[in-house]
């Protein structure tokens, strides 16, 4: 009997809530941001894919996640350690040929420098790879917008029309008017020749 109210309190525990994760990249900051429930968990720094080998922008999925890739192009094989181009972990979008990795130059991070892919620091590519999973949603945004000026505190852009209006109708800050001491003491300097001459033309 006893165990039969166990199993039957565990059946009616209500299932653990599941986050919407999203990943959102903006290549024009070079950063990422993991999203939860529609908040801002983290934002990483990243290196994208430079002027000849742009990353691709549109809306992916992680289909792949490999720690400790082996990797393979063109013939070469690099084994998993320091000397590999894609580092500790390889996370594969659903656009055949691209993914989020790690990075054997860690001086890249920040640049479009990239054959396309998402590079991160080692430290942040093992943090990021822990906190995601097959099936996440990744947008990778080409030209900053208001979603991504907001997730990375830039400035929204402003067309030159917009510029030019503000600059028109923003007010100009008028001098301090002098305080009523200041002008007292000016006064009581200019009275004995305001006297002198008062004296002078009433001969």
């Amino acid at each position: 009997m006893a165990m039969a109210i166990t199993m039957y309190a565990v059946a009616q525990q209500a299932p653990l809530h599941e986050p919407v994760r999203q990943i959102v990249v903006s290549l024009e900051d070079r950063k990422l941001a993991l999203m939860e429930d529609g908040q801002v968990k983290k934002i990483y720094s990243v290196a994208v894919g430079k002027d000849s080998t742009p990353s691709p922008e549109g809306t992916f999925s992680i289909e792949r996640r490999v720690a400790n890739p082996v990797y393979r192009h063109n013939g070469r094989v690099v084994e998993p350690g320091p000397a590999n181009p894609v580092g500790s972990r390889w996370m594969g979008l659903s656009t055949k040929g691209y993914g989020i990795h790690g990075t054997n130059d860690p001086k890249s991070i920040g640049k479009a420098v990239s054959h396309g892919c998402i590079r991160m620091g080692r430290v942040d590519i093992e943090e990021f790879y822990a906190l995601v999973a097959v099936g996440d949603q990744v947008r990778i945004v080409g030209t900053r917008n208001e979603e991504t000026a907001r997730l990375f505190e830039a400035a929204p852009l402003q067309s030159g029309k917009q510029a030019v209006q503000l600059a028109k109708t923003e007010p100009v800050a008028a001098s301090e008017p002098a305080s009523r001491n200041a002008l007292s003491e000016d006064v009581k300097q200019l009275a004995p020749a305001l006297l002198a001459i008062a004296a002078a033309s009433s001969r």
